[in-house]
């Protein structure tokens, strides 16, 4: 392999937003959020949908709307029943 074309892998805490459930991990990603874990300060790296929280896994249908679209679709297309 080259050297110095790899991004650099380090230690990151990862946040489902959805259940608020936090593990540590390995990722590229450079988070600006830090957070105190074991001593340790490490990235925090949030997400929308995980294992513990993706209906496939858990069983359960979940709506995740982090932006609104399906508020704004309603709007849009309004039915009467």
């Amino acid at each position: 392999m080259r050297s110095g074309i790899h991004p650099e892998y380090h230690k990151v805490i990862y946040l489902d937003t959805s259940t608020s459930d936090e593990w540590v991990g390995y990722s590229t990603i450079i988070g600006d959020e830090r957070k105190m874990v074991e001593g340790e300060e490490l990235p925090v790296v949030r997400l929308d949908i995980s294992a513990k929280s993706h209906p496939f896994w858990t069983g359960q249908a979940r709506t995740v709307d982090a932006e609104g679209r399906i508020d704004r679709f309603k709007r849009r297309y309004n039915r009467k029943s």
